[in-house]
């Protein structure tokens, strides 16, 4: 991704952020509310396009290829929509005939996914307004994987759980990363789960990346080298992250 930014009005989104993600990596994107998570994601997930600069996934351009890009990605995102009226299973089934998965073999994949975190027997079959917030949230993941992305966009997927439906879904995405080597980007404003689930993380702040590397590599850079993540984001931006999120509300788009 080179020198990417998105612009509203007078706010940068998004301002002259530049990385690269090795395949088989989980990227975490750490940063308040507002800070700019949401409209990168968006980026590269084909829904938006920088006013300057290219993204390439797998070589290829977000913009002039976007077509190409969808096969290879897909998103899952904290506002997952959903026909809340049908059942779980009726909506995964719906998602699969849209990506040309035989019923069959849907069925397979869901159930597997789902037991995996946790979500099984008859409530597969109930309408998913009857759901908590962690169940749909677990439907919203088994429905990204149905097409076994290589690259897996994944936008504060946890925020709203439970502790028991929020450790389900870390652990999975951590097996998932195993198993198929697949690259993961992570954003997230909780400290401990970007610490727990991601390789390398990136702080953004104000639309821009201050510091990226592993959490030792961070605090080093921020002179704390055994503080925590809350105290390296205090460090590089002279505010905690509770306070960031007060003073960046309503900054990028949709966040």
């Amino acid at each position: 991704m080179g020198h990417l930014r998105r612009a509203r009005k007078e706010i940068h989104a998004v301002e002259n952020v530049s990385f690269e993600v090795p395949r088989g990596e989980i990227f975490g994107i750490l940063g308040p509310n507002g800070s700019g998570k949401s409209t990168l994601i968006r980026i590269l997930s084909t829904l938006v396009f920088p006013d300057t600069g290219k993204a390439r996934i797998f070589g290829l351009d977000v913009n002039k290829d976007a077509m190409q890009v969808r096969k290879y990605i897909n998103r899952v995102s904290v506002d997952a929509a959903f026909f809340k009226k049908l059942s779980a299973w009726e909506n995964l089934s719906y998602a699969a005939r849209l990506y040309g998965i035989p019923v069959g073999e849907a069925k397979k994949r869901a159930v597997d996914i789902l037991a995996e975190m946790g979500f099984g027997g008859e409530r597969v079959n109930q309408p998913l307004e009857d759901l908590s917030r962690g169940m749909q949230q677990k439907v919203a993941v088994a429905r990204a994987l149905f097409t076994s992305p290589i690259l897996l966009l994944m936008d504060e997927p946890t925020t709203g759980l439970d502790p028991v439906s929020k450790r389900q879904v870390q652990d999975y995405v951590l097996r998932i990363q195993e198993r198929h080597e697949a690259t993961i980007l992570f954003t997230s404003h909780d400290m401990d789960e970007a610490e727990r689930v991601c390789n390398r993380i990136a702080i953004i702040h104000h639309g821009k990346f201050i510091a990226v590397g592993t959490v030792d590599e961070l605090r080093h850079k921020a002179g704390c080298p055994e503080g925590s993540l809350e105290d390296v984001f205090f460090e590089m931006t002279g505010k905690d992250l509770a306070h960031a999120d007060l003073e960046d509300e309503g900054d990028g788009e949709g966040e």
